[in-house]
């Protein structure tokens, strides 16, 4: 739904009581609980999330969006182990999640607003923040990360919404940042998304992107070696492990000739290990 002026209203996280889901009976300090969550992240069997009736805005969140994204149990929808994740996806990423917010946030400081899409736990809206960005806003479907985000980084503003429906009024935003989001959509509702940020983002607005680089897909663990070390081989690896059900569409498609036909001009394209980083402004129309 276009917004024709009004930003979204930003809930009270902190005093938002949000319903347990079956993830959250998970003490990961109990043997068997710690055996139990292992053995469902290692399982090649995917339970579809399940959503208590009164999880915020659940007939609005799309089917592709309920699954177990990075072997989570119950994906982004639990209390104790959406906080586990916002942790352990950085510590998984051996720490280049750091500076790879932080290129994100050094690419958009020339903008007054911008807006984190798929902002899970706020981490890259804290850093386009801590860079000097005025008006900072982060957007995501799941309202327990949103939660997080909201009380580890109080002074910015968390929304809950979809990057291709995010709420907000055409030509909102200076810039645009997405990290680890676009290779998580399926092709239709990534091209959603883009015809979304096209209508947000001001004249000339830019939009910065971090996605898994396609390095550790398309090589073998051979010639990652050579090339990497041990850290190519550990990237592949878990490349192939962890459920990522749209990433080999997302390396398929994600081209410059594909953002061009979404109205984007592509300033930098860079595929490093174990991130690829683009920066794209939006071209007149």
């Amino acid at each position: 739904m276009t917004n024709q002026g009004f930003d979204p209203v930003v809930p009270d996280w902190g005093r938002l009581e949000l319903p347990d889901t079956w993830a959250d009976q998970f003490n990961l300090r109990r043997p068997l609980h710690l055996l139990r969550f292992f053995r469902g992240i290692c399982s090649r069997k995917r339970r579809q999330v399940e959503l208590p009736a009164n999880v915020p805005g659940r007939e609005g969140i799309p089917k592709y969006i309920l699954q177990e994204f990075h072997s989570l149990p119950n994906g982004n929808y639990s209390k104790r182990i959406t906080r586990g994740y916002i942790t352990g996806f950085d510590r998984s990423m051996l720490g280049v999640m750091t500076a790879g917010r932080e290129r994100i946030a050094h690419s958009l400081t020339q903008c007054r607003s911008v807006l984190d899409v798929g902002c899970a736990g706020g981490r890259t809206a804290a850093a386009l923040k801590e860079a000097g960005v005025d008006e900072v806003w982060g957007l995501d479907p799941s309202p327990y990360l949103l939660q997080h985000a909201a009380k580890d980084y109080p002074g910015l503003h968390f929304v809950q919404g979809l990057a291709e429906d995010t709420g907000f009024a055409s030509e909102r935003f200076d810039g645009l940042a997405v990290c680890f989001l676009l290779h998580e959509m399926p092709p239709r509702y990534l091209e959603r998304a883009m015809a979304e940020f096209r209508r947000i983002l001001k004249p000339g607005g830019l939009l910065a992107i971090c996605e898994p680089s396609p390095e550790q897909v398309r090589k073998g663990y051979k010639q990652l070696f050579r090339e990497y070390g041990l850290k190519g081989m550990y990237f592949r690896w878990m490349a192939h492990f962890v459920f990522e059900p749209f990433l080999l569409a997302w390396h398929r498609i994600s081209s410059v000739d594909f953002f061009a036909s979404q109205g984007f001009e592509v300033i930098s394209d860079e595929k490093g290990m174990p991130l690829r980083h683009m920066l794209l402004r939006k071209r007149a129309e």
